[in-house]
């Protein structure tokens, strides 16, 4: 009568790849936690700095970390002949676009990008919406946040004419020849007569989704191990 007896003999060449795969595994899923940790601490300053009374922006160049997620306060002339829209943004399943003009700070020539909020495309998506732009001194409100933003887009050209598809801020002061503030800022209060919708959406971390993505690398791992030990046993007859 024949009898089986397991052995477990796996070759060098997989025991180092096994190794290899599965340290690289719970290395991204590691990285992926610490990027969760990162979301939450950022979420939680901008949750504290939502409860402070906005602070004044000082007229020379600041840091973006110092301001990052604040509320703060800036007085200023807008220059209606640079606002550009920024376009398929939308509300309430309308597509529209983001206007963003440049508001020259009071006795000083450093700029502060506004995002003055949305307003729908219409129609006709070739004749850009009319938007009502005070020209004396103005007191805004808002929330900084970083200048950089992409959209989706169907073209490679980051704009055509005052249209852009996604934004830089660097592009963008290079084509003004003006200098600003290293921020985008959120406007929160209201300007009379410009129609503009300032609904900011609030945003969570987004710590689950990368958490969710560290739960996939782990179980990768736990799959290799599982594999590489079901695939190297071997069953050996035995008289």
């Amino acid at each position: 009568m024949l009898m089986f007896k397991q052995q477990f003999k796996p070759a060098l060449w997989s025991t180092a790849v096994t190794i290899l795969a599965i340290a690289l595994f719970l290395k991204l899923g590691f990285w992926q936690l610490s990027r969760a940790e990162e979301k939450e601490a950022s979420f939680a300053l901008l949750e504290r700095y939502a409860q402070q009374p906005p602070v004044t922006v000082p007229e020379p160049l600041i840091e973006l970390d110092d301001y990052l997620y604040r509320r703060v306060e800036v007085h200023g002339y807008f220059e209606a002949e640079h606002t550009i829209f920024l376009d398929n943004k939308t509300h309430q399943g309308v597509v529209g676009y983001h206007v963003l003009t440049p508001l020259r700070q009071v006795n000083s020539t450093t700029y502060v990008l506004v995002n003055r909020g949305w307003v729908s495309g219409g129609n006709d998506r070739s004749l850009l919406p009319d938007i009502y732009t005070p020209d004396g001194l103005v007191y805004l409100t808002g929330v900084v946040v970083s200048p950089s933003i992409r959209t989706l887009s169907l073209s490679d050209k980051q704009f055509t004419g005052k249209v852009w598809q996604s934004f830089s801020l660097d592009s963008y002061q290079n084509l003004t020849e003006l200098t600003f503030q290293p921020f985008l800022l959120l406007q929160q209060n209201e300007t009379q007569g410009d129609g503009l919708i300032r609904q900011w959406e609030k945003p969570d971390s987004g710590s689950s989704k990368n958490i969710g993505y560290a739960f996939q690398w782990f179980s990768l791992a736990v799959m290799t191990l599982i594999i590489y030990i079901v695939l190297n046993v071997k069953r050996k007859s035995i008289a």
